[in-house]
């Protein structure tokens, strides 16, 4: 990988932007199951948050189709590359899906889908008490597998950054001053 070679602006600030909500996503939704005392407010807070990473996802998706990522570095080696492209699917494939897999699972219960005041999303499948009981522990086995993704993909950046210094971690890195790379 040369060293100029940079992820564009959007897709840094993306990434970045989406890492902080996906852990506070995360975060909130340990919080409901263990949390009675404030279930209602985090759950006020869950909703809008997993839609608005939807959207983001989808953002993303469109960035990286016009914007293609940074070529990994040529002496990596190929069950690497494999596990960097299959991780990266995995990624983007629970980034839209838990949301999606969410927003059917409140259709299903026939629990309104509000974000922010009279806003309110319709329901994306009919009231069916059996497919919430199917859908609710599926949302929570896939985010229990976004976690684990995510720390597997620390540990991939830490790695790149800290032992290899190939400048994969650079390429998504956040920079204050400008750059001249795409």
């Amino acid at each position: 990988m040369s060293p100029t070679a940079h992820f564009n602006r959007p897709a840094r600030l993306l990434h970045w932007t989406m890492a902080g909500l996906i852990l506070a996503m995360l975060f909130i939704g340990v919080a409901m199951v263990t949390s009675l005392a404030h279930y209602q407010a985090l759950v006020a807070l869950h909703r809008p948050l997993g839609i608005g990473i939807l959207v983001l996802a989808v953002l993303r998706l469109a960035n990286r189709w016009r914007h293609p990522p940074p070529d990994l570095p040529a002496d990596l080696p190929g069950w690497q590359r494999q596990a960097a492209h299959a991780s990266h699917i995995l990624l983007y494939g629970l980034m839209l899906g838990l949301p999606l897999i969410g927003w059917a699972m409140l259709s299903a219960a026939g629990y309104p889908i509000g974000l922010a005041g009279a806003l309110v999303l319709p329901p994306i499948l009919p009231r069916d008490p059996g497919l919430y009981a199917w859908l609710r522990p599926l949302h929570t086995v896939l985010a229990y597998a976004l976690f684990g993704l995510i720390l597997a993909h620390l540990g991939a950046a830490l790695m790149h950054g800290l032992i290899r210094r190939d400048g994969v971690f650079a390429s998504m890195a956040l920079r204050l001053t400008p750059s001249r790379s795409r």
